[in-house]
């Protein structure tokens, strides 16, 4: 049976880590059947998120956490995946916006052949609820990409995102960006490469606690596609 990996970039949630990390375990034991493993990314968090998440760890033997001083989910997610030896990583977003139901077809379109499985609001079968203005710069961003790079998967953006370990090497070091464009450029780069990229829809709840700076995202992500289409 092949071993899962559950990374979950975490910074300043020292008020949701408890109880998310729980309620995920313990979806994981009721419905995964698979071995996992919980690895909590401390990605520069500067509240008490630390001393929670050392609690929790010593709690849970299939939970443990690295510490990345310097800011960036990309930063985050390259570490915890390439020191990682299980079969399957994945990553899903601490504030769990994403419906852990969806997780077991993350996972069984990963073994059924597909290189990356993505969970998608904007498939027939998601359901949404979000800001509008939220909604609307998201569909933009999406619609840029399928503009400048032709892509054929429709949602970049959501964080619920399985990669098969072996396909994860071939691209990891291809891939640039640290922060928020990282699972863009990585989407990008394994479509380019021949890789298979399966979306499932998902029932997704924008959180109430973001700490997203839409306006300083915005203008990140627009320097990361130039960059990326030049670099293409």
């Amino acid at each position: 049976m092949e071993k899962i990996s559950i990374t979950l970039p975490v910074f300043n949630e020292e008020k949701v880590i408890e109880k998310n990390v729980e309620e995920l375990r313990n979806f994981l034991i009721k419905n995964l059947g698979h071995d996992f493993e919980i690895i909590i990314a401390n990605n520069g968090s500067t509240d008490g998120t630390l001393e929670k998440i050392k609690k929790i760890c010593k709690r849970y033997g299939d939970v443990n956490y690295i510490n990345i001083d310097e800011r960036g989910r990309g930063r985050a997610l390259r570490k915890a995946w390439s020191e990682n030896s299980s079969d399957i990583v994945s990553y899903m977003d601490i504030d769990l916006s994403t419906s852990l139901d969806a997780f077991p077809r993350l996972i069984k379109e990963i073994e059924e052949g597909y290189d990356i499985a993505i969970g998608s609001r904007f498939v027939k079968g998601s359901d949404t609820k979000r800001s509008f203005m939220r909604g609307f710069l998201s569909r933009g961003y999406n619609l840029l990409l399928k503009l400048f790079f032709n892509i054929s998967f429709s949602d970049a953006q959501c964080g619920f995102k399985a990669i098969r370990k072996g396909s994860l090497e071939e691209i990891l070091d291809d891939v640039k960006d640290q922060e928020w464009f990282f699972d863009t450029e990585l989407l990008i780069k394994a479509e380019r490469k021949g890789f298979r990229i399966k979306e499932i829809p998902v029932h997704w709840v924008e959180s109430r606690d973001s700490k997203v700076n839409i306006l300083e995202t915005i203008f990140d992500y627009i320097k990361s596609i130039i960059r990326l289409r030049i670099e293409l």
